[in-house]
């Protein structure tokens, strides 16, 4: 942070997810914090990253009280009335909410109620659409109107690709006063420092990674199926890394075709560096991705990328250069580029080079979270006026 440049006080609310809202919400609110400024985070558990990171972030767990009128412990209420606390006691001056539903809800009912107080300016509002709460979530007709409502009403919104910034205008047009035409993209980010190639090239058999939360939009037990027909014969290994609905129709399915010594599941694993820079391949298999983060931690990690054409993927992976791109449902197309790294780990290891030269151009944290403060800069009062 430039000395003229005056601290933040910024509120980050997340899911505590291994998914992307939660890692990029969490390696933010890090980053902003080492650049000098008071960050707190506010979620209903802490995040993975966050939890395994030392570092100034304030962490806010709150979890409400359970009551026999609620079905569920109302989470979100709690959460809104701990930045309303906070900001009461110490000030806030930007709430930056990840994933619209129900966080941007959160920030706009603590913006509301802090301009009622009267006290102190209140905090602006962020938010950032991270994928599924716009294409899944946030286009259900039980949420879609709540949606548009907190997208308008926020002072400034963000995408993490442009595709998703234009899935946005497309489906929340229809009904509004004005256009949401104002998105900004600011792409998620990667630490090149952390992430980044092993000393050693890889050695013994091909092997192939995969990471998600297995849920049915991943695909993978495709992915398996995929992973088979590349490999017959071959001594090739797959690692899973992760956890979710699908693992158990994984390993059912591994056994079926005869990758039981082959693959192998890590379940939720922290030290991913470790686990993407030695493998060959990174195995990506989604039928619906707004970005792609861990493909780009793949790239960093010197990784090349065999990926489905979906979404925000082609924004990241350089179809032939840092890894290949098939259509969503050529499985032979998948297989295929698979084989052909495995078979060539020399352009393997070029096209890993070349997605690791494009991490650190155009996805290196610091970069990115600059753009995050100037933007946050941009809707406050300039000093002294």
């Amino acid at each position: 942070m430039e000395p003229n440049e005056s601290k933040l006080r910024i509120g980050i609310l997340c899911h505590p997810t291994y998914g992307g809202s939660g890692v990029v919400a969490s390696e933010l609110a890090l980053s902003l914090a080492d650049e000098g400024h008071r960050v707190h985070l506010f979620s209903h558990e802490v995040p993975p990253r966050l939890a395994r990171a030392p570092g100034p972030v304030e962490m806010h767990v709150a979890q409400g009280i359970p009551y026999p009128l609620f079905h569920s412990t109302p989470h979100d209420l709690a959460i809104t009335s701990s930045i309303l606390n906070l900001h009461r006691s110490e000030g806030l001056d930007i709430l930056h909410a990840h994933y619209a539903l129900p966080h941007a809800v959160n920030a706009f009912l603590a913006r509301s109620a802090a301009e009622r107080d009267k006290g102190r300016p209140a905090p602006k509002v962020v938010t950032t659409l991270h994928g599924t709460d716009i294409t899944l979530v946030g286009n259900d007709p039980s949420y879609a109107a709540l949606t548009q409502f907190v997208i308008l009403a926020s002072d400034a919104v963000t995408a993490v690709s442009e595709e998703l910034a234009q899935r946005t205008r497309d489906n929340f047009s229809n009904g509004f006063r004005e256009s949401p035409c104002r998105i900004q993209v600011i792409p998620n980010f990667v630490d090149v420092d952390l992430f980044r190639p092993g000393e050693h090239a890889p050695s013994g058999p091909p092997s192939a990674v995969h990471v998600s939360n297995f849920r049915a939009v991943k695909r993978v037990p495709w992915l398996v199926r995929a992973f088979a027909m590349a490999t017959e014969g071959t001594d090739a290994r797959l690692t899973l890394v992760g956890d979710g609905p699908d693992q158990a129709e994984c390993r059912r399915l591994a056994s079926e075709l005869g990758l039981a010594r082959r693959v192998t599941f890590l379940g939720t694993r922290d030290a991913l560096p470790e686990l993407l820079a030695p493998a060959d391949v990174f195995l990506l298999s989604s039928i619906e991705e707004s970005f792609g983060l861990s493909a780009l931690e793949a790239m960093a990690c010197g990784t090349p990328v065999v990926g489905t054409d979906v979404g925000g993927v082609a924004g990241v992976v350089d179809d032939g250069v840092s890894g290949f791109l098939v259509p969503v449902e050529d499985i032979e197309a998948f297989a295929e580029r698979i084989r052909a790294l495995f078979s060539d780990r020399a352009r393997a290891a070029e096209m890993g080079r070349a997605g690791r030269a494009i991490a650190v151009e155009r996805f290196d944290r610091r970069k990115i979270v600059h753009r995050y403060a100037d933007l946050y800069r941009s809707l406050l009062p300039a000093a002294g006026s």
